[in-house]
């Protein structure tokens, strides 16, 4: 019998029970079958947030994506409560192929809510409808991207996601866009550089094009060799920072790095021959004079 089964078979699921699951599956089981027994789900929901604190509780976030009907939804999504407002928007995503228009118009204005946590739940809603329908999603995400800078923020995270990836032709669309949005980047002036949208962009390419760069490595080849000889400081912020991923280590060798034109061969130039050092010339010994042969004496020494 597992954990989940055992608190189960208690007849009442509390948050040790989903504290001591082995496995987020578990917890979000447990969560799950809690919700499901409750009919005000608010007063729990902010119990078990986990917030404030470092990380919001991510596995009753996807109980509620599960378990919420669209009303329930709606209503959370509109909420001033941080967590609450993340359960609603994220468990949009589940039923925007039933209500597509309505739902993409309001994730859309979602995307720039200032709370962060807020944001994150789009990018899971957007991600929720990749899973059902790819086709769908990346068609939406051509209009985002043409948005502004949170609009665009959404359609990096809500795409570079390595799940939803797994086709070859997704994934080229992904780098074209990824391209456009980073041309835009490098196109803002100064003063648009100092908006928390741009900030929120620049983080979210800062891993977005490895994503896709690991999904489809020869497609995405040439575009980072284009970037990587970006001027642009906040380009060379992102490329360098995807580079960096271990996800990239294989690509990384291939690329070709700034500045390093590959060139023909130069000629090899004739070694010089060396020039024999300079001697002191030696004067060539004088030629002996040989000496005159000695005169016959006349007289008694002549026979």
């Amino acid at each position: 019998m597992s954990i989940l089964e055992f608190w189960c078979n208690q007849g009442r699921i509390t948050s040790r029970a989903a504290s001591i699951a082995c496995s987020m599956g578990e917890r979000v089981e447990v969560y799950r079958a809690e919700l499901r027994r409750l009919k005000d789900w608010e007063p729990y929901l902010k119990k078990h947030s986990g917030l404030p604190g470092p990380r919001a509780n991510l596995e009753l976030v996807e109980a509620v994506v599960e378990e919420g009907d669209a009303d329930r939804l709606w209503r959370l999504s509109a909420s001033r409560d941080e967590f609450l407002a993340l359960c609603g928007t994220a468990g949009l995503g589940r039923i925007a192929l039933l209500e597509p228009e309505t739902v993409m118009t309001w994730l859309g204005e979602l995307a720039s809510d200032p709370r962060w946590r807020v944001r994150e739940g789009v990018a899971i809603a957007l991600q929720r409808l990749g899973r059902e329908s790819m086709p769908t999603l990346l068609a939406e995400m051509k209009a985002w991207s043409r948005g502004d800078w949170y609009a665009q923020r959404a359609v990096v995270a809500g795409l570079c996601e390595p799940a939803l990836l797994k086709n070859n032709q997704d994934t080229v669309e992904v780098l074209a866009m990824l391209d456009q949005i980073t041309r835009a980047l490098s196109l803002a002036a100064a003063v648009d550089r100092r908006n928390d949208g741009f900030r929120v962009l620049r983080q979210a390419l800062g891993y977005g094009w490895s994503v896709a760069a690991a999904a489809a490595p020869k497609n995405a080849k040439p575009y980072l060799e284009k970037w990587i000889r970006a001027q642009d400081k906040d380009v060379a912020w992102v490329m360098k920072t995807n580079l960096n991923k271990s996800r990239m280590a294989e690509l990384r060798k291939n690329l070709v790095a700034p500045g390093a034109k590959r060139r023909p061969a130069a000629k090899s130039k004739p070694v010089a021959k060396a020039r024999p050092s300079p001697s002191r010339k030696t004067k060539a010994p004088a030629a002996r004079r040989s000496k005159p042969a000695p005169k016959r004496r006349r007289g008694s020494d002549a026979r």
